[in-house]
């Protein structure tokens, strides 16, 4: 009995263990099980920032308003069934605002900035093409290089001279179309109604070349998938900028230190990874015979002779244009 009596008090001390040992795990879990619930019921906030801009130098205390034009995509678009405006111009413009402490609101100024400038409908406006010397206001350094280039197969890497009578594709009545029929008489221009025909006749072999703005015709190959690369620029390098009313010095200064960081920390480059593939950069590419005389000439201060040929279509320079609705790309 005795040995009986106690392999049982032995076997009680060991389920007292046990159970102790339960009881403390079960309340662990519990407390684990409590700390996850009360962790998920609560909303992070991140502290406000400090805004580093009021007003007058900004209208609107704690915004920046800046406009954009939505019918230049990729710079600025809007997708199908959305009103949101997206684009490269508009990702850089909201790390700009978020560097300055402020909040964003994008405003669709169409093709005149300047008006919106002066009229005050915003701060600042985006995408503005440094080439353009029209302007009266303020632009900052370009934030975005780009030039009318040509596009070709990975296999042509050859710049093209107007002797060679070259055939090229070009959207119809965009600057580029005029920029090809300027230079190359000689050669066979094709106009196509958008980029994406444009990049399906060099594809099939009917053209050598796409002429078009090289964000442009990047956002519309890469959104596309067409293995293209530039081999030449018909202008030298310019880009876009970001533009203030010229007496707001203090805007001025903010936009272009704010500008500066993001180029050289790196967030301008992962923007256009995002909207382009890769960044771009125009730095290496050659300039055309046409290209090359016309910088010369202006180095030297003369006007360069330019060609009696126009647009094959209308005669008239436009800018290159993708559907908006590849916005959301």
């Amino acid at each position: 009995m005795r040995d009986a009596v106690d392999g049982g008090s032995s076997v009680m001390k060991r389920l007292k263990t046990l159970a102790t040992r339960g009881f403390v795990v079960a309340c662990m879990a519990a407390l684990v099980a409590c700390m996850t619930g009360c962790t998920s019921q609560q909303t992070y906030t991140p502290p406000e920032a400090t805004p580093k801009l009021s007003s007058p130098t900004i209208a609107k205390e704690g915004v920046l308003r800046v406009g954009v034009n939505t019918s230049n995509v990729p710079l600025a678009g809007t997708p199908q069934n959305s009103t949101k405006i997206v684009g490269i111009a508009v990702d850089v413009a909201a790390a700009l605002a978020d560097s300055l402490g402020l909040k964003l609101e994008v405003v669709d100024v169409g093709t005149d900035p300047e008006g919106a400038l002066t009229e005050g409908k915003v701060d600042v406006v985006m995408d503005v093409d440094k080439s353009d010397t029209g302007n009266s206001f303020w632009t900052s350094d370009a934030y975005l290089p780009t030039a009318v280039a040509l596009f070709s197969a990975p296999s042509n890497t050859a710049v093209p001279t107007n002797d060679s009578q070259p055939k090229i594709a070009a959207q119809v009545s965009s600057k580029s179309a005029w920029a090809v029929t300027n230079e190359f008489d000689q050669g066979t221009i094709t106009t196509t109604e958008d980029l994406k025909s444009a990049f399906a006749a060099l594809a099939s072999g009917q053209v050598q070349y796409v002429a078009a703005d090289a964000i442009i015709g990047t956002y519309a190959a890469h959104n596309a998938g067409d293995d293209v690369k530039i081999v030449a620029l018909m202008q030298q390098p310019s880009g876009y900028a970001a533009g203030v009313l010229d007496g707001n010095s203090d805007l001025k200064q903010a936009i272009s230190d704010a500008l500066a960081t993001l180029e050289g920390n790196g967030v301008i480059s992962v923007i256009e990874k995002k909207w382009l593939g890769s960044a771009l950069d125009l730095s290496s590419i050659p300039l055309t015979a046409g290209a090359e005389a016309s910088s010369s000439s202006k180095t030297n201060g003369t006007t360069p002779a330019s060609s009696s040929t126009t647009n094959v279509s209308t005669g008239q320079a436009g800018s290159n244009s993708v559907s908006p609705s590849n916005a959301s790309a």
